[in-house]
């Protein structure tokens, strides 16, 4: 099969396309004919080498975690899911032609393969980060970050569960946010201050999905390090807060839930970019120099 591949680490202009063997469905996998990929902020991160040591890889490595498309093997002990369905889910190496995915939910009717690619890392991780807070409906939260792939996702699963949602991003993505539901303000210094001018009541819990140094401020209005969580500040437990990075345990059970508030009507899923997968390099670029609104995904050229 055809894959976008790197056979170094390195930046964005180590991708290039190379043919690479087809992977198999194992039991409990679902292999797909890969109609969409998503860039994920781990994609290049990987790529880089700037992981290489907690993440060693063989190469030539395939990137990729995210996808959408065409089941064409089954696994042993799979139920629900048939050859010829349209699925999304969680694999590695899925920037190719086949993929094997190990998380995997069918795509709602009214979904796209791309917008259906952009959705599971974004769901898991939300979910897991407001299952650590273990929050309850009509509570606070505050998401810093909240105009990225994790944070429209998160901001959306938050409001659906029942919170109420502030959330930092710059300004030209405050409408976004009030589409979405949430407060907006900015992020940086002053986050307390501006907060308490917004809203009247207590924060019952913050994430930090953006890693630019926000963690004191969100412990400050929590008034508990132990109601903040981290995913992009691995630096913040030594404050006393809460880093995940899922090696804890997934909640790839909230990709049924997502596909549900699709088809209802109350989940928009927020695509930035589409770039035909011969510009993984040009995707990888802008993904990672940041303030990227939603999600960047490659399609699959046949």
């Amino acid at each position: 099969m055809r894959a976008v591949q790197f056979d170094q680490y390195g930046g964005p202009e180590v991708l290039h396309l190379a043919e690479a063997p087809e992977p198999h469905a194992a039991a409990g996998q679902v292999r797909i004919a890969v109609e969409a990929a998503a860039v994920n902020p781990m994609d290049w991160k990987i790529r880089s080498g700037s992981v290489a040591e907690q993440m060693p890889l063989g190469l030539p490595a395939i990137p990729g975690l995210d996808a959408s498309g065409v089941v064409d093997e089954v696994g042993d002990g799979v139920q629900g899911v048939a050859v010829g369905d349209r699925v999304f889910g969680n694999g590695s190496a899925v920037t190719a032609e086949y993929a094997v995915l190990k998380a995997f939910a069918l795509v709602p009717t009214s979904l796209s393969f791309v917008e259906a690619a952009a959705l599971p890392v974004s769901v898991e991780t939300s979910a897991r980060v407001l299952d650590l807070l273990d929050l309850h409906p009509g509570q606070l939260v505050l998401v810093d970050g909240a105009a990225g792939g994790v944070g429209t996702t998160l901001v959306q699963l938050a409001k659906a569960r029942g919170l109420k949602v502030v959330g930092t991003a710059s300004e030209g993505s405050h409408e976004l946010l009030r589409e979405l539901g949430a407060i907006p303000t900015t992020y940086g210094p002053g986050l307390a201050d501006r907060t308490h001018a917004l809203v009247d009541e207590p924060f019952a819990g913050a994430l930090d999905v953006a890693g630019k140094g926000g963690v004191p401020d969100l412990v400050a209005l929590t008034g508990d390090p132990s109601r903040v969580v981290s995913i992009a500040d691995f630096g913040a437990a030594a404050q006393g807060v809460q880093v995940s990075d899922g090696s804890a345990g997934h909640a790839f059970y909230a990709l049924g839930e997502v596909a549900k508030l699709v088809e209802e009507g109350t989940f928009r899923v927020v695509v930035e970019n589409t770039f035909p997968w011969s510009q993984a390099a040009k995707a990888h670029e802008l993904s990672q120099a940041g303030h990227v609104r939603g999600k960047i995904v490659l399609t699959v050229e046949r």
